[in-house]
């Protein structure tokens, strides 16, 4: 049996582990959380070098890829600095494969793609492919990354808008601790909705679902929302919410989906090539082995 393992800097409450199967091939998934301790991570991906057949950094990303361009994230490249046998992925390639095609992926669910008045994305730096997904299928786009990670309280609307502001800032932020860049939720951080009008006035919520249980107000009504990782417990969340249909990036098994950095290491080890994938390979194994969206109806 082939092993997975993520290491994640976010929270060990969300720490799984599960076998599945690919065609023939049995994969132990698995996914580690440290809480934001960055030592621990580092001294886990050291002690599972040799061992695992792919190991994927969660949490954060080791580079952001924006058309064609991977921009380096210092501080989380040293957590795999010594890391020499068993190839590393941290699921940019694969976010960007999956969810540029979500709504192709989603269509046996969904049918058609719905067409969206308004769209807001709390975060988008590491997910140009779901930027462009959904600016394909509404009238506006707003994004938050300014709002919420330089907290500079001014939206950016639309994906060519944003990556003019992104190919000036990536380059500096590349250099910022780990702390400084790090997702919400790696310590279940308290509830704190913040610039509520934006998720109020959007009919399609699209991103990260730490940013989504953080910030997003208590009512949701009515919305639709497109994330990743997502837990029973985040389901039921969006439920008391309001959310009328969450589309998760990733398959569910046994209750819950696991990030994109974890399915890209599953990826890694079910091909066996001792290295990470290309995107094109990614994009065939996920015609291969029917890899799709989860589409949950929760309050129609």
């Amino acid at each position: 049996m082939k092993h997975a393992v993520s290491v994640s800097l976010g929270s060990p409450a969300r720490d799984k582990r599960v076998e599945v199967m690919l065609n023939e091939e049995r994969i132990c998934i698995e996914r580690i959380g440290t809480g934001g301790d960055e030592k621990e991570a580092q001294r886990l991906f050291n002690e599972l070098d040799g061992k695992v057949d792919a190991l994927a950094v969660g949490g954060i990303d080791l580079y952001v890829r924006m058309d064609g361009r991977d921009y380096p994230i210092h501080s989380a490249l040293k957590l795999v600095k010594d890391v020499h046998q068993t190839p590393v992925v941290d699921g940019r390639l694969l976010k960007y494969a999956l969810e540029s095609r979500v709504f192709e992926l989603a269509k046996p669910m969904i049918g058609e793609a719905p067409h969206f008045q308004k769209v807001f994305m709390p975060s988008s730096v590491d997910r140009i492919g779901l930027t462009t997904a959904v600016s394909a299928v509404s009238d506006e786009v707003v994004i938050g990354d300014l709002m919420f990670i330089l907290d500079i309280p001014i939206p950016v609307r639309g994906l060519e808008q944003f990556k003019k502001i992104a190919r000036i800032l990536l380059p500096i932020v590349g250099y910022l601790p780990i702390s400084m860049i790090l997702p919400p939720g790696s310590k279940e951080d308290t509830l704190e909705p913040k610039h509520q009008r934006f998720w109020r006035e959007a009919d399609l919520i699209a991103g990260d679902m730490h940013y989504i249980r953080k910030y997003a107000p208590d009512d949701l009504d009515g919305k639709w929302v497109i994330t990743n990782t997502t837990t029973p417990e985040n389901i039921e969340l969006l439920r008391k919410r309001g959310v009328n249909t969450v589309i998760t990036t990733t398959p569910r098994y046994e209750g819950r989906s696991f990030g994109v950095n974890m399915m890209e290491g599953v990826l890694t080890a079910y091909a066996g090539l001792g290295r990470p994938l290309s995107e094109s390979e990614l994009n065939g194994l996920i015609d291969e082995l029917d890899l799709r969206p989860s589409v949950q109806r929760l309050n129609e």
